[in-house]
């Protein structure tokens, strides 16, 4: 684009050419959202009232059955002959409009047909109403007309899960009981509706949503009853007099409805169009997804009116922008010319000729004004790019210098951070090693070898102190333990350098033995306080370098005696779940001036007695695994110090 006229037109129309459709787009994408949000919080809400209108199905059911159960007259028919009993519940099934409805005795209750939860919770002595799914021998046994009427062959879905059946001859059942407490008639009453080609049931659910819509529209709904992926009732119609009873749903819904059960609420293809479909999972009386409850409208309508509203304000755009840009043309030809040779000036000097210039543009007015002081910029900027071009030279030498600097001393920082981290860790090696070096060297060594002389001098008459000797036995295992661990700690990376799966208590219970040697100098007692607790993910020599560096600290932090106490518990943070282990102490505590700047490398108030990098190093360890460490006086005496590590996926 060349010409000044087009530039300016450009400049004039920018916020209507494109921040006008810019709006527009932000502002129709805001709206489509709220209008798909819309739709679907339309059919969340006729899922609800379809979900109202089934839950109310089984609270009748349940309602009219305890009222028989509970009436006089069947009281007094339980008395009376079988016959009269049949006669008496046929009379009543057929007023309640169900589909069966039969008395079962207590001493039938333990019969196989009769290992329902429903009939089990009515046993108890509680009413119970749920959705059972009864298979062709169950209906077959109460009726030959309810498994005909069940029986539904399936019709091939595109994009339904491939299945080698042909029919769905299982019934989706309303099952309710209720007790019978009659004195010498004690049992259950059992009912219920089968809801296969219950056409007046879904037609209910159709009418209860969408003929009596409050916006006063007809929004083209549909609704069905799935037993498992298959429509056992549905007023969706395959033709225009032809329900499509046995198609199936696709195989996404199947699986978050029915795999996940979850509600689906999203556009979906239904039959033979797109609906805006919601799917609620449907649980029987064991717990499990059997089925669905589905409510839809067509979603064809809402997207032609979508179109409509696009087209119409992209038309008022277009004609808006036609009617400005000869407009503006018009009112702006006066000042093209000046502006034009400006351009071509400045197209000059960006090809590399700092020496091009506007010269006389024949006008003394604002542009005339701004062509000269452009002259002058120019100008300036030449004189401006010589010394900057001299200056380039001398900068980046400079730079580069600096630069080969700063990463030598960053490397010497780096390496000299990783010395006094092997360093403060080889000095916590060298004070446990010298506090239990005379249980390693020569103690083991003779108690052992005396174990084997008492053995070879006496021989069979070895057994009589065979307790003893066994004793001493394990007593010099578990110096090897300790030995062990040392070594565990000394040299982790030869147990497992990674991080892992790491109980804390045991961990802690290790730790213990390790430093039991500073611990029994001081009449020191230690309290644990343990919590069943996750494990969490990290290095175990790391994490036992910290526990070791804590437990240590608190005691040198009680002159002679005092307590220490141990805590483990699980605690949340931020919605993670993780694991707390503090380390409190019955000293003089932190003073103010100090707690803040524990963790700093080379902190310490033992002057000529540590690094000062213990709390350092243990707060690296601790942060790299994802966790946080802190400090706080407790409120009576003594610093507590807390680790909080994430539990491990």
């Amino acid at each position: 684009m060349r010409s000044v006229r087009l530039r300016l037109l450009l400049l004039a129309l920018l916020p209507l050419s494109v921040l006008m459709p810019l709006l527009l787009v932000l502002a129709m994408t805001r709206w489509n959202a709220d209008y798909d949000d819309m739709l679907i919080a339309n059919v969340d809400s006729d899922l609800r009232i379809a979900e109202q209108y089934l839950g109310r199905i089984l609270t009748s059911t349940g309602t009219d059955i305890r009222s028989i159960s509970e009436s006089k007259l069947f009281a007094e028919v339980l008395l009376a002959p079988d016959r009269e009993r049949q006669r008496f519940l046929n009379q009543r099934r057929i007023a309640l409009q169900l589909d069966f409805l039969y008395f079962l005795p207590r001493e039938d209750l333990s019969a196989p047909s009769s290992n329902w939860p429903v009939i089990a919770t009515a046993a108890a002595g509680a009413l119970s109403s749920q959705i059972d799914i009864f298979s062709a021998q169950d209906l077959d046994a109460l009726s030959p007309e309810l498994q005909q009427r069940a029986r539904i062959p399936l019709i091939e879905t595109e994009a339904a899960v491939p299945t080698s059946r042909s029919a769905e001859d299982r019934g989706m059942v309303v099952h309710s009981a209720a007790p019978v407490t009659v004195l010498g008639h004690e049992g259950v009453l059992v009912g219920g509706i089968l809801l296969n080609r219950n056409l007046d049931f879904i037609d209910t659910i159709n009418a209860l949503v969408y003929l009596s819509d409050s916006a006063g529209e007809n929004r083209q709904g549909t609704a069905t009853l799935f037993l498992d992926d298959t429509r056992i009732s549905t007023n969706v119609r395959l033709f225009e007099d032809v329900r499509a009873l046995g198609t199936r749903v696709s195989a996404s819904v199947r699986n978050q409805v029915l795999n996940q059960g979850k509600t689906w609420l999203d556009r979906a293809f239904v039959v033979n169009d797109w609906y805006i479909s919601g799917y609620l999972p449907l649980t029987d009386s064991f717990g499990r997804h059997v089925g669905m409850l589905y409510v839809g409208f067509l979603e064809a309508p809402y997207q032609a009116a979508k179109r409509a509203a696009y087209w119409t304000i992209v038309a008022v755009f277009i004609g808006v922008l036609a009617i400005s840009a000869p407009l503006f043309l018009w009112l702006a030809k006066g000042i093209f010319s000046p502006l034009e040779q400006m351009t071509r000036t400045m197209k000059r000097v960006e090809f590399g000729d700092l020496a091009a210039r506007n010269g006389a543009v024949g006008s003394h007015d604002e542009i005339g004004q701004v062509a000269a002081h452009l002259d002058t910029l120019l100008d300036q900027v030449q004189d401006r790019d010589k010394a900057l071009r001299d200056w380039a030279g001398e900068l980046n030498a400079r730079v580069d210098k600096r630069t080969t600097e700063l990463r030598a001393a960053n490397s010497k920082l780096e390496e000299t951070f990783k010395q006094l981290a092997m360093s403060e860790k080889l000095a916590s090696i060298g004070e446990i090693t010298a506090g239990v070096a005379h249980e390693i060297n020569n103690p083991v060594a003779v108690i052992q070898g005396n174990v084997d002389v008492i053995r070879m001098t006496l021989e069979d008459q070895a057994s009589e102190i065979e307790t003893e000797l066994n004793l001493i036995d394990n007593q010099v295992l578990r110096i090897d333990a300790i030995v062990g661990k040392l070594l565990q700690f000394a040299r982790p990376t030869e147990f497992g350098a990674f991080e892992e799966s790491v109980e804390i208590a045991p961990l802690v219970e290790d730790c213990l033995v390790l430093v039991d040697h500073v611990i029994s100098k001081q009449d020191i007692t230690v309290h644990r306080a343990f919590q069943e607790a996750p494990p969490v993910r990290i290095n175990p020599g790391e994490l036992q370098q910290v526990v070791i560096n804590l437990v240590m600290n608190a005691a040198q932090a009680m002159s002679g005696a005092g307590d220490i106490t141990l805590s483990l518990s699980p605690n949340e943070r931020d919605g993670q779940a993780g694991v707390q282990f503090s380390v409190a102490d019955s000293g003089t505590g932190i003073t103010s001036k100090d707690i803040s700047s524990v963790f700093n490398p080379f902190y310490t108030t033992k002057l000529g007695e540590g690094t000062g990098l213990g709390l350092s190093i243990s707060q690296t360890l601790i942060q790299r695994a994802g966790g946080l460490i802190s400090v706080r006086n407790c409120d009576c005496s003594g610093a507590e110090f807390s680790i909080w590590l994430p539990a491990a996926a």
